[in-house]
């Protein structure tokens, strides 16, 4: 029924390490895009102009993307969706409900640090939901790691097989360009910061005299005995591979220079997958099934300051999505429409009529929504797979002015909600622990209550090592729970969860209730 719609759409994560160009790959592909006109770099953590993706004040201060942002962009025959995420570890609960909502990922690596541990952490992701990867190696500009090393430490630490579709030519210093494995094009290299790339150098292969005219002999016999090699070790790529998330096809280039760019992005829309069937609590849902649906991966609040707005980010899985239709919210089961349905052009919203499968769209919100929640054309069932973790540090909120006790509920409820951190509330006075995988939320949701709130907090470590979420009978479970009072708090959705303080008082509950399970994440 939207077969041709369908057809168009990519929607793809890009994912790395922190400082490894990730902001400025999306930025350059805005560039070509046509969504921008120049690229502004950011340098060393430090802006020099705003990247276009970086929304948030914190954010500016910083120079590091905090907030997954969304981007769409039209490129030749294809509508792309591209998600950015946050490379700091610490927010990589945000990055690991951002890969639910797309259907590949392109995976940028700094040819001079190599495979980080964080790279490694999100390729799991990746694995475990089959997701097909892309690998841009960046900065080869810069002296780094031989080729060859990386394309090894690529295989064995991210535990994928890789397949180059471009080839360097030099790096560091002495970098002359890449030469295209697939289409036999050459492309070489000159400083461009700001604007596109020029045309390719069509060769008939690297045998062709041509190329000895173009470079000198050195670098022209390197680059025949690198690709005689790369062609008999590697072959053809293998389409079904890639898809099934066994091979990532690798790319080699320059973000900042705007090397390397147009054949990542050429070849992303040839090869990556359209939208997908995905897994619900009732069935696989297909994208082209006539009815719409879809679930919430992540909420916004304040994105615009003045104006208090909490923006939740929908992706579109099946049917159609229209303006001002109405649909139904599963959890509260009730029926919702929307006025002001939002699409995401580079730093710019527009009003949208209507989205298909691929798309994400930007509901505003009044606090109806929550991160998982899904809304359909009347059916009863939920996207599976957007779980919240136990976090890894917990710390206590302090209220530091009475006065504004309400303003503080209010903001740490919509900060949680947004997915920032995880709230647990303890019946017994109230107390509030807030869970995190990294300290520097707590300094964003400090900053953020205190600016966008009006509210002034502390945080207090406390001593948990774990959360848990609880499955087992009625009577076990309030047997429990008696028993650990002290040690039980609610989820925000309610649910209860035991806040083991050690290993050693998790691993006695778990001896002395063995009919309870205890799980780390909250879907199980």
């Amino acid at each position: 029924m939207y077969e041709s719609e369908i057809a168009k759409r990519k929607t793809f994560a890009i994912i790395s390490h922190p400082d490894a160009g990730k902001t400025t790959l999306t930025e350059k592909f805005l560039l070509f895009g046509g969504q921008i006109q120049t690229a502004g770099a950011v340098k060393s953590n430090k802006i020099t102009k705003t990247a276009a993706s970086d929304f948030m004040e914190i954010e500016k201060q910083r120079g590091i993307s905090v907030a997954t942002s969304v981007m769409t962009f039209p490129y030749k025959n294809s509508w792309v969706n591209i998600l950015d995420t946050p490379g700091h570890k610490d927010f990589a609960e945000d990055t690991y409900r951002t890969l639910t909502a797309v259907d590949s990922v392109i995976l940028v690596i700094d040819c001079v640090k190599g495979v980080e541990e964080q790279t490694e952490r999100l390729m799991e992701v990746c694995r475990m939901r089959k997701t097909p990867v892309i690998v841009f190696i960046n900065k080869m500009d810069r002296d780094g790691k031989d080729p060859f090393d990386l394309l090894d430490e690529l295989e064995e630490k991210l535990n994928i097989g890789v397949h180059p579709l471009s080839w360097p030519i030099n790096g560091g210093r002495d970098f002359k360009g890449v030469y295209l494995l697939h289409n036999q094009t050459l492309n070489l290299f000159e400083s461009n910061k700001t604007k596109k790339a020029d045309d390719m150098i069509k060769i008939d292969g690297v045998n062709d005299a041509k190329l000895d005219g173009i470079l000198n002999a050195k670098d022209v016999s390197k680059l025949r005995e690198d690709v005689e090699l790369i062609e008999g070790v590697y072959g053809d790529l293998d389409m079904d591979y890639y898809l099934d998330a066994q091979i990532a096809p690798v790319f080699f280039g320059s973000a900042l220079n705007n090397f390397g760019i147009q054949e990542l992005l050429d070849t992303f829309v040839e090869i990556a997958p359209n939208p997908l069937p995905r897994a619900t609590s009732l069935r696989e849902v297909a994208p082209n099934e006539p009815k719409f649906s879809g679930f919430v991966f992540k909420i916004h609040a304040n994105l615009d300051p003045k104006h208090r707005d909490r923006i939740a980010f929908l992706r579109v899985c099946s049917g159609k999505f229209e303006r001002n239709k109405n649909y139904k919210h599963v959890r509260l089961e009730k029926q919702f429409k929307f006025a002001n349905p939002y699409m995401f052009l580079a730093q710019s919203k527009e009003v949208m009529e209507d989205a298909y499968p691929g798309d994400v769209v930007g509901l505003y919100d009044t606090g109806n929504f929550k991160i998982g929640d899904t809304l359909t054309e009347g059916e009863n069932f939920t996207y599976k797979g957007i779980p919240s973790f136990s976090p890894e540090i917990f710390k206590e909120l302090i209220n530091l002015d009475p006065m504004k006790s309400k303003q503080l509920e209010k903001g740490i409820q919509q900060l949680t909600d947004e997915g920032l951190a995880s709230l647990f509330v303890q019946e017994m006075g109230s107390r509030k622990f807030v869970g995190t995988v990294g300290e520097l939320q707590f300094e964003v949701l400090q900053y953020r209550l205190e600016h966008e709130y009006n509210a002034k907090c502390r945080f207090e470590a406390r001593v948990i090592n774990k959360a848990c979420w609880m499955t087992g009978s009625e009577a076990d479970l309030k047997d429990f729970m008696k028993y650990r009072q002290n040690n039980i708090a609610y989820d925000k959705d309610g649910r209860p969860v035991f806040l083991a303080e050690t290993g050693y008082i998790l691993r006695t509950a778990i001896d002395k209730y063995p009919d309870i399970k205890f799980h780390t994440t909250s879907e199980h």
